[in-house]
């Protein structure tokens, strides 16, 4: 009799054990020091799921305060053949519930957030409630509620007929970067099997001008003024920079007005009327007295030197971003920076045609 007595006891007091885990399993009691994020990583879950089954309306706790580690449907379930959170791992994805971050769901899922973000074609942090994303596996999944990418308003591309003549002293390298294209592009433009080209050669130049990453960039050493690349410019100016380029190498001619040769005003003459903007053919005084200053040049604007080959307002060029302009000057049309030992000592200012108001 006392044996059956000592087994019944026995089997009460694990039963109690048993159930005691159970409880301590799908609960915890907050201990002093503790936040909702620690106690979410330590249990492997998300502060959010932790805030739903605990019906939280902000992440204040307090010692003692005990709360659900899973939802009340996972805690009643007879067998833990299948916990919560092995289920974003069968399926490979999760969907965003409010109050989620990248890193709470890399961490309630044993990844990374570059994982994340390399699975699901991301490369900010925003992420939105309902968003489902991709947490295992390597093909990349289309989430079904996206967020879309911000649009941004490139500069006007080149036309795909726009051409470059070759010069001495280029090379496929050279003309990539005044182009912002790389060399792969230009040769496969021009079905070209090396890098190899000849002075004469015309090469077919698309993909068109673009803005360099905003930086400020001072004009000169000796200048006061600062100027940092502008945001991408309107269709207009875009226009023009894309003619303006397209008439690179073309040689310096005196009074020249045409793509035969130019020289510093007769090229903004051809240059804008080309775009659309109808000015008319005057001097670098003329074009000086027909614009307005800025503080901000965007591409497009004019740039004026001054005391070059004659005393005053005497050259002018286009602004076209990154601290550059293109120009008429010395032999041919070309880009020159800024910060060049010559132009810089003559910078004058920075203006805006009337007519692109």
């Amino acid at each position: 009799m006392k044996k059956l007595i000592g087994m019944a006891i026995t089997a009460g007091v694990l039963s109690l054990a048993i159930g005691a885990t159970d409880t301590e399993a799908s609960s915890y009691t907050i201990k002093p020091g503790d936040t909702l994020w620690k106690v979410a990583s330590t249990n492997q879950v998300s502060v959010a799921s932790l805030k739903s089954w605990n019906k939280l309306n902000s992440d204040a706790i307090y010692p003692n305060q005990v709360l659900r580690l899973t939802s009340s449907t996972a805690a009643s379930a007879p067998t833990p053949s299948a916990p919560a959170a092995s289920a974003p791992a069968q399926t490979g994805t999760y969907t965003i519930k409010a109050g989620d971050t990248l890193s709470s769901i890399a961490r309630s899922h044993s990844t990374t957030v570059a994982k994340i973000q390399q699975l699901n074609n991301i490369s900010g942090s925003t992420i939105h409630p309902g968003q489902k994303l991709k947490v295992a596996g390597t093909a990349q999944v289309v989430v079904s509620a996206p967020t879309p990418a911000p649009t941004v308003t490139a500069p006007a591309p080149a036309p795909a007929t726009s051409t470059y003549r070759v010069v001495g002293g280029d090379t496929l390298s050279k003309i990539s970067r005044s182009y912002n294209v790389s060399v792969a592009q230009l040769m496969s433009w021009n079905n070209l099997n090396s890098s190899t080209i000849h002075v004469g050669q015309t090469l077919r130049m698309q993909g068109g001008a673009t803005v360099s990453p905003s930086s400020p960039v001072q004009v000169s050493p000796s200048s006061p003024v600062q100027v940092s690349n502008p945001a991408p410019v309107a269709s207009k100016a875009g226009q023009v920079i894309s003619i303006a380029r397209s008439q690179l190498g073309v040689p310096y001619a005196w009074g020249g007005t045409t793509a035969s040769g130019f020289d510093c005003s007769g090229y903004l003459f051809y240059v804008y009327n080309r775009a659309g903007i109808t000015i008319p053919r005057t001097n670098t005084t003329g074009y000086y007295a027909s614009s307005f200053t800025v503080s901000s040049p965007q591409p497009g604007d004019l740039v004026f030197f001054k005391n070059t080959y004659r005393p005053g307002i005497s050259h002018v060029g286009i602004f076209i971003g990154n601290n550059s302009f293109i120009h008429a000057g010395g032999d041919r049309v070309q880009i020159t920076n800024l910060n060049d030992s010559y132009w810089g000592k003559h910078f004058d200012s920075f203006k805006r045609l009337n007519a692109m108001r």
